[in-house]
């Protein structure tokens, strides 16, 4: 099954709000689609990463027992719907990356650092971005404005 991380924000001369690289790392807590047991720790996802699956079945960026019920579940992030968030999204929820999962699903995301982005009417780049606050502001020099993230959120839909 599919899901999608819907990112929501309001922007403030900025555009082009992206995850950087593919060590990028994507925190999330999942639950097992079995007992509904869900992680009580954040775990973190990467591009970079691949496990294999049992009965030679591809791999997924992360393949892990659930603690409580021994089932073998995997999620896989989808390289190809990785999808910056522009100024016109800016106050709507806006699908930025999915996830192939099997046998669990994600139930929250932490926005780290990694994040990337450019000025909105300049060509200023704001690479070093950490969204844990869910509140992240600049200074554009070029553009002699301020830059900003604010009420940064989230959700999850089934693709």
């Amino acid at each position: 099954m599919k899901f999608g991380l819907q990112f929501k924000a309001t922007l403030e001369n900025v555009t082009n709000v992206r995850p950087v690289g593919d060590d990028f790392r994507w925190y999330l807590k999942l639950k097992c689609g079995n007992c509904g047991e869900v992680s009580d720790k954040w775990q973190y996802i990467t591009l970079m990463d691949s496990m294999p699956l049992k009965g030679g079945r591809g791999s997924a960026s992360m393949v892990q027992k659930c603690k409580l019920c021994s089932r073998e579940n995997s999620i896989d992030i989808l390289r190809d719907t990785i999808t910056p968030y522009n100024a016109e999204d800016s106050e709507r929820f806006k699908t930025i990356v999915q996830f192939e999962c099997r046998g669990l699903e994600p139930v929250d995301f932490q926005p780290q650092a990694g994040f990337a982005a450019s000025g909105a009417e300049t060509s200023t780049q704001f690479p070093e971005i950490n969204l844990q606050e869910k509140d992240w502001t600049d200074y554009d020099e070029k553009a002699s404005e301020s830059v900003g993230m604010y009420e940064v959120t989230h959700q999850f839909i089934k693709c």
